[in-house]
């Protein structure tokens, strides 16, 4: 009777620690903690609330999605720690987060490869979903990947050029180790700083330039000593929402697709709010001392044709090569097209 009592006992332990490995401890709701960089007082903060809403709406309460915002959760690298660890669930990543999960989405980030917002939505629309394919072969599923805007340039003095970027120092964060190799292939003064030294190093003279997002650069305030911005896109910025494949597992299967829509639906919300977000900041520091400068079609050109010349050493090695020569060939047919 003792023993088949403690098998009992044991029987209805294994039970109940399956029941909270899934995140829904004895019948209750399914937890699932979602870190995002993201103020909250953003409108993309604000949206990601929404997601939360509608997801609970959608599950009839049986999913609850709680968001960490402001970066609570530590850095991207960090995040994707907390993911595999089952600490956190999902979280929204940008490009270089990405790219941790699947190499391949780097590619877009390619400086002067992808040049404006027609080129990168024909690519997506070849791509996207190799991408989230690749994205959920691992040990992860992807809910969303939106767009967040462009990478520019942001100098103390103006950069037309690549000869003029090239008498600066540029300073590149630790975690973007891809596209400083890309720049330093290229014969660019490239300096590891880490982020949040960034406008320290700015104001000190340990770097004159950076190239970041508009948004990024209104909210740090690089502005106030990299005065100058040309207006050349260097690479889409890009943004993803993902969970842990366990947390997707444990969600119901009725309720699959209808939070794949709902977070789709969402994420175009945010491309939206990003772009006016984009271009309101640009005007906020207009307005607060920035100078913007228009590239000639031959500027740009210049910056393309140098580029240009370090793909060679860089696919294959910094950018994989089959998604390259992939987007390669649609923004080919693309351009000629009549």
């Amino acid at each position: 009777m003792k023993k088949k009592g403690l098998a009992c006992m044991l029987l209805g332990l294994l039970l109940i620690l399956g029941l909270y490995g899934q995140g829904r401890p004895s019948g209750g709701p399914i937890t699932i903690k979602l870190a995002s960089m993201v103020p909250e007082n953003t409108d993309w903060g604000q949206t990601l609330n929404k997601l939360s809403a509608e997801w609970s709406r959608a599950t009839r309460g049986e999913v609850k999605l709680v968001v960490y915002a402001n970066g609570t959760q530590g850095s991207e690298d960090e995040v994707l720690r907390k993911l595999n660890m089952n600490t956190i669930q999902a979280a929204v990543l940008t490009s270089f987060g990405l790219n941790k999960i699947a190499p391949e989405i780097l590619t877009l980030s390619c400086p002067f490869f992808i040049r404006n917002d027609a080129e990168l939505d024909e690519v997506l629309k070849n791509v996207k979903g190799e991408f989230e394919s690749r994205i959920n072969s691992q040990n992860y599923f992807s809910l969303a990947i939106v767009k967040a805007g462009w990478v520019k340039f942001f100098s103390r003095n103006p950069v037309l050029v690549p000869a003029d970027l090239k008498r600066q120092k540029i300073g590149s964060q630790p975690s973007e180790p891809e596209l400083a190799q890309a720049f330093k292939t290229l014969g660019y003064q490239v300096v590891m700083v880490d982020g949040n030294r960034t406008l320290i190093a700015l104001n000190g003279g340990t770097i004159d330039a950076v190239y970041t997002s508009p948004i990024f650069a209104g909210g740090a305030q690089f502005f106030g000593v990299a005065k100058h911005m040309a207006s050349i896109n260097i690479a889409p910025f890009m943004g993803g929402i993902v969970l842990n494949k366990k947390a997707w597992e444990s969600i119901p299967g009725q309720y699959k697709n209808e939070l794949i829509r709902i977070t789709r639906r969402i994420g175009g919300e945010i491309e939206t709010s990003l772009l006016k977000l984009e271009n309101d900041t640009i005007r906020q520091m207009k307005n607060n001392g920035l100078q913007e400068h228009p590239l000639s079609a031959q500027q740009q050109q210049e910056w393309y044709d140098d580029m240009n010349r370090a793909i060679p050493s860089l696919v294959g090695n910094t950018f994989h090569r089959n998604t390259y020569n992939r987007i390669e060939g649609i923004l080919r047919n693309y351009r000629n097209r009549p």
